[in-house]
Protein backbone atom coordinates (compact mmCIF):
# COMPACT_ATOMS: atom_id res chain seq x y z
CA UNK A 1 0.00 0.00 0.00
CA UNK A 2 1.67 3.21 -1.16
CA UNK A 3 -1.01 5.64 -0.01
CA UNK A 4 -1.62 6.45 3.62
CA UNK A 5 -4.41 4.60 5.43
CA UNK A 6 -4.95 5.63 9.02
CA UNK A 7 -6.54 3.55 11.77
CA UNK A 8 -7.29 5.39 15.02
CA UNK A 9 -7.76 3.29 18.16
CA UNK A 10 -8.85 5.04 21.35
CA UNK A 11 -9.89 3.86 24.78
CA UNK A 12 -9.07 3.84 28.49
CA UNK A 13 -6.10 2.13 30.14
CA UNK A 14 -5.92 -1.69 30.02
CA UNK A 15 -8.93 -2.05 27.71
CA UNK A 16 -6.81 -3.90 25.16
CA UNK A 17 -6.32 -1.13 22.59
CA UNK A 18 -2.54 -1.57 22.56
CA UNK A 19 -2.74 -5.32 22.01
CA UNK A 20 -5.34 -4.91 19.26
CA UNK A 21 -3.42 -2.06 17.61
CA UNK A 22 -0.15 -4.00 17.48
CA UNK A 23 -1.90 -7.06 16.05
CA UNK A 24 -3.75 -4.99 13.44
CA UNK A 25 -0.52 -3.26 12.39
CA UNK A 26 1.26 -6.60 12.11
CA UNK A 27 -1.64 -8.09 10.12
CA UNK A 28 -1.54 -5.34 7.47
CA UNK A 29 2.14 -4.45 7.68
CA UNK A 30 1.29 -0.94 8.89
CA UNK A 31 3.38 1.22 11.18
CA UNK A 32 2.23 1.34 14.82
CA UNK A 33 2.49 4.19 17.31
CA UNK A 34 1.49 3.85 20.96
CA UNK A 35 0.86 7.55 21.56
CA UNK A 36 0.51 6.91 25.28
CA UNK A 37 4.25 6.28 25.35
CA UNK A 38 4.80 9.90 24.35
CA UNK A 39 2.96 11.07 27.44
CA UNK A 40 4.55 8.42 29.64
CA UNK A 41 7.99 9.56 28.48
CA UNK A 42 7.10 13.18 29.28
CA UNK A 43 5.73 12.07 32.65
CA UNK A 44 8.91 10.13 33.43
CA UNK A 45 11.05 13.17 32.62
CA UNK A 46 8.77 15.31 34.80
CA UNK A 47 9.36 12.92 37.71
CA UNK A 48 13.08 13.52 37.15
CA UNK A 49 12.57 17.27 37.52
CA UNK A 50 12.15 18.39 33.92
CA UNK A 51 9.35 20.87 33.28
CA UNK A 52 6.54 19.05 31.37
CA UNK A 53 6.40 21.46 28.43
CA UNK A 54 10.18 21.39 28.06
CA UNK A 55 10.11 17.59 28.22
CA UNK A 56 7.49 17.44 25.46
CA UNK A 57 9.32 19.88 23.22
CA UNK A 58 12.64 18.01 23.53
CA UNK A 59 11.33 14.44 23.37
CA UNK A 60 13.54 12.02 21.42
CA UNK A 61 13.04 8.45 20.13
CA UNK A 62 15.43 7.32 22.87
CA UNK A 63 13.01 8.65 25.49
CA UNK A 64 10.33 6.30 24.11
CA UNK A 65 12.66 3.31 24.45
CA UNK A 66 13.09 3.62 28.22
CA UNK A 67 12.27 0.46 30.15
CA UNK A 68 10.58 2.25 33.07
CA UNK A 69 7.55 3.68 31.29
CA UNK A 70 4.97 1.03 32.27
CA UNK A 71 4.83 1.48 36.05
CA UNK A 72 1.85 3.02 37.89
CA UNK A 73 3.81 6.09 39.05
CA UNK A 74 4.74 6.99 35.47
CA UNK A 75 1.17 6.23 34.32
CA UNK A 76 -0.22 8.74 36.82
CA UNK A 77 2.42 11.30 35.81
CA UNK A 78 1.46 10.76 32.15
CA UNK A 79 -2.19 11.42 32.95
CA UNK A 80 -1.21 14.63 34.77
CA UNK A 81 0.95 16.05 31.98
CA UNK A 82 -1.68 15.11 29.38
CA UNK A 83 -4.04 17.78 30.75
CA UNK A 84 -1.49 20.51 29.92
CA UNK A 85 -2.46 22.14 26.62
CA UNK A 86 1.12 23.12 25.76
CA UNK A 87 2.30 19.52 26.22
CA UNK A 88 -0.43 18.18 23.94
CA UNK A 89 0.32 20.81 21.29
CA UNK A 90 4.01 19.91 21.30
CA UNK A 91 3.20 16.27 20.59
CA UNK A 92 0.44 16.73 17.99
CA UNK A 93 2.72 17.30 15.00
CA UNK A 94 4.74 14.16 15.77
CA UNK A 95 1.59 12.05 15.86
CA UNK A 96 0.02 13.54 12.72
CA UNK A 97 3.23 13.10 10.73
CA UNK A 98 3.30 9.43 11.71
CA UNK A 99 -0.36 9.02 10.74
CA UNK A 100 0.35 10.30 7.23
CA UNK A 101 3.20 7.88 6.58
CA UNK A 102 3.02 5.91 3.33
CA UNK A 103 2.07 2.27 3.73
CA UNK A 104 -0.52 2.76 6.47
CA UNK A 105 -0.47 3.60 10.16
CA UNK A 106 -2.20 2.47 13.35
CA UNK A 107 -2.20 4.94 16.23
CA UNK A 108 -3.61 4.13 19.64
CA UNK A 109 -4.28 6.59 22.42
CA UNK A 110 -7.07 8.66 23.92
CA UNK A 111 -7.77 11.39 21.39
CA UNK A 112 -6.65 9.94 18.06
CA UNK A 113 -10.06 9.74 16.41
CA UNK A 114 -11.34 12.99 17.93
CA UNK A 115 -8.32 15.33 17.75
CA UNK A 116 -5.17 13.88 16.18
CA UNK A 117 -6.68 12.08 13.16
CA UNK A 118 -10.35 13.12 12.84
CA UNK A 119 -10.25 12.04 9.18
CA UNK A 120 -8.89 8.54 9.84
CA UNK A 121 -10.46 5.95 7.56
CA UNK A 122 -11.17 3.69 10.54
CA UNK A 123 -11.89 4.70 14.14
CA UNK A 124 -12.23 2.17 16.92
CA UNK A 125 -13.02 2.81 20.60
CA UNK A 126 -11.86 -0.12 22.70
CA UNK A 127 -13.21 -0.26 26.24
CA UNK A 128 -13.96 -2.61 29.15
CA UNK A 129 -15.33 -2.26 32.68
CA UNK A 130 -13.06 -0.64 35.27
CA UNK A 131 -13.03 -3.87 37.30
CA UNK A 132 -11.92 -5.98 34.33
CA UNK A 133 -9.26 -3.46 33.37
CA UNK A 134 -7.96 -3.24 36.94
CA UNK A 135 -7.62 -7.03 37.16
CA UNK A 136 -5.72 -7.13 33.87
CA UNK A 137 -3.35 -4.41 35.01
CA UNK A 138 -2.96 -6.05 38.45
CA UNK A 139 -1.93 -9.37 36.87
CA UNK A 140 0.45 -7.52 34.54
CA UNK A 141 2.11 -5.70 37.43
CA UNK A 142 2.22 -8.81 39.61
CA UNK A 143 3.95 -10.72 36.83
CA UNK A 144 6.53 -7.93 36.71
CA UNK A 145 7.14 -8.30 40.45
CA UNK A 146 5.34 -5.13 41.53
CA UNK A 147 3.91 -5.28 45.06
CA UNK A 148 0.46 -3.68 44.85
CA UNK A 149 -3.09 -4.71 45.76
CA UNK A 150 -6.00 -5.13 43.36
CA UNK A 151 -7.89 -2.44 45.31
CA UNK A 152 -5.03 0.01 44.75
CA UNK A 153 -4.95 -0.75 41.04
CA UNK A 154 -8.73 -0.30 40.74
CA UNK A 155 -8.52 3.06 42.54
CA UNK A 156 -5.69 4.07 40.20
CA UNK A 157 -7.70 3.05 37.11
CA UNK A 158 -10.77 4.98 38.25
CA UNK A 159 -8.73 8.08 39.14
CA UNK A 160 -7.06 8.03 35.75
CA UNK A 161 -10.40 7.52 33.96
CA UNK A 162 -11.87 10.49 35.79
CA UNK A 163 -8.93 12.72 34.92
CA UNK A 164 -8.80 11.60 31.27
CA UNK A 165 -12.54 11.89 30.68
CA UNK A 166 -13.03 15.23 32.41
CA UNK A 167 -9.97 17.19 31.30
CA UNK A 168 -10.72 20.39 29.40
CA UNK A 169 -8.23 19.64 26.62
CA UNK A 170 -9.08 16.66 24.36
CA UNK A 171 -11.03 14.54 26.87
CA UNK A 172 -11.22 10.78 26.41
CA UNK A 173 -14.42 9.99 24.50
CA UNK A 174 -15.40 8.02 21.39
CA UNK A 175 -15.45 9.90 18.09
CA UNK A 176 -18.99 10.23 16.73
CA UNK A 177 -18.19 7.76 13.96
CA UNK A 178 -16.06 5.35 16.01
CA UNK A 179 -17.02 1.68 16.31
CA UNK A 180 -17.20 0.54 19.94
CA UNK A 181 -15.53 -2.73 20.93
CA UNK A 182 -16.14 -3.79 24.56
CA UNK A 183 -13.51 -6.36 25.49
CA UNK A 184 -14.82 -7.10 29.00
CA UNK A 185 -15.91 -10.62 28.02
CA UNK A 186 -13.90 -11.10 24.82
CA UNK A 187 -10.70 -13.03 24.30
CA UNK A 188 -7.84 -11.29 22.50
CA UNK A 189 -8.64 -13.34 19.40
CA UNK A 190 -12.33 -12.38 19.49
CA UNK A 191 -11.57 -8.68 19.99
CA UNK A 192 -9.04 -8.72 17.14
CA UNK A 193 -11.52 -10.49 14.85
CA UNK A 194 -14.10 -7.75 15.49
CA UNK A 195 -11.53 -5.03 14.80
CA UNK A 196 -10.39 -6.67 11.56
CA UNK A 197 -13.99 -7.08 10.39
CA UNK A 198 -14.58 -3.35 10.81
CA UNK A 199 -11.33 -2.46 9.05
CA UNK A 200 -11.98 -4.83 6.15
CA UNK A 201 -15.40 -3.27 5.60
CA UNK A 202 -13.81 0.19 5.36
CA UNK A 203 -11.11 -1.02 2.97
CA UNK A 204 -13.62 -2.26 0.44
CA UNK A 205 -14.00 0.13 -2.51
CA UNK A 206 -17.38 1.82 -2.72
CA UNK A 207 -19.70 0.54 -5.46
Amino acid sequence: MSKSFTIAVDGPAAAGKGTISKAVAAHYGFGHLDTGLLYRAVGAKMLEGVAPVTAAQTLTPQDLARDDLRGPEVAQAASKVAVIAEVRAALVDFQRAFARRAGGAVLDGRDIGTVICPYAQVKLFVTASAEVRARRRFLELAAAGKVITLAEVLADVKARDDRDMNRAEAPLKPADDAVLIDTSELSIEEALARALAVIESRMQPAD
